[in-house]
């Protein structure tokens, strides 16, 4: 494993890029993982076996969070993200030692909205893989966060944590994960992010910027689908998360498409066996027929 620096507009981002063994020009995929997530919680463990299997994967901190720079911290901003990852292919085209006419790139849970996004318009993308994949539209966040009053109340919340952020440069902080803040972005006993063996890590902060709810909420990933020609994988499971969303935007995909339905909760495809194997060993034969 390689520690590298990019920059994406001015910031400085730090990623992890693995190289295969042996080969003079790898072809080259970018992966990145959850919703406020740092590269440590799943991004590194999937680049990592993706090397293992002939790859160069890049994982990254997206700027504001882990070790990048940019302020503010932790901000899920859903397009500071695809122009993230924008530079993030630049970076992997570039590199010597990997194949810039074979680049593919790999979305876990909410960076498949990003992933998806930035294949939009980045020709240089010829594959996508996204597993686990979370991808919404206004019906399925009206579904997942408790009605249209309940979303319109986050969005409200939001504006006004972005007006005292602009007036008094103070992000208003909420936990990510809690089983006691009834204002955490996800208030539930979710194991993987609460167990410091797992995903509870010092590198992750457990912390989600209020101002972040209207961009999170309003993203329209479902929609994104038809501009999309590459081909494109999906693993995923009924008891996952919204599996609806995968349905809906695998029917939309203007390109060749594949989906792979196989079993296991939102959390297992994070570090979970076999989750992870399946997911890695279907991704790399996606990107073994569409990059190779």
């Amino acid at each position: 494993m390689n520690k590298i620096t990019f920059h994406s507009d001015g910031v400085n981002l730090t990623g992890n890029l693995y190289l295969p063994e042996g080969a003079e020009q790898a072809p080259g995929v970018v992966v990145a993982g959850t919703w406020t997530s740092v590269k440590e919680l799943m991004a590194d463990r999937y680049a990592r076996r993706l090397a293992e299997r002939g790859y160069a994967a890049l994982s990254f901190d997206f700027a504001g969070f882990g070790e990048s720079g940019g302020e503010p911290r932790d901000v899920e901003n859903p397009a500071r993200k695809v122009r993230d990852i924008q530079h993030a292919v630049g970076f992997l085209a570039a590199h010597p030692a990997v194949d810039g006419d074979r680049l593919g790139a790999l979305g876990i849970c909410a960076a498949a909205m990003y992933m998806a996004d930035n294949a939009t318009h980045d020709t240089r993308v010829k594959s996508l893989a996204l597993v686990a994949p979370w991808l919404h539209d206004a019906i399925i966040c009206q579904a997942v966060y408790g009605g249209a009053d309940s979303v319109a109340d986050k969005i409200k919340a939001g504006r006004e944590a972005q007006s005292r952020y602009d007036e008094t440069g103070e992000v208003d902080y909420v936990p990510v994960v809690s089983t006691t803040d009834p204002r955490a972005a996800m208030p539930y006993d979710i194991d993987f992010y609460l167990n410091p063996d797992r995903g509870g890590i010092p590198a992750w902060p457990n912390r989600f910027a209020v101002m972040a709810w209207p961009d999170w909420l309003t993203y329209d990933s479902v929609a994104l689908a038809p501009q999309i020609t590459q081909p494109t994988l999906l693993v995923h499971s009924e008891d996952a998360a919204i599996p609806e969303g995968a349905l809906r935007f695998h029917s939309g995909l203007a390109g060749p498409k594949d989906i792979l339905w196989t079993q296991g909760t939102q959390f297992d495809f994070y570090d979970a066996e076999p989750q992870v194997t399946i997911s890695v060993d279907t991704v790399a034969a996606h990107f073994d027929r569409t990059l190779r």
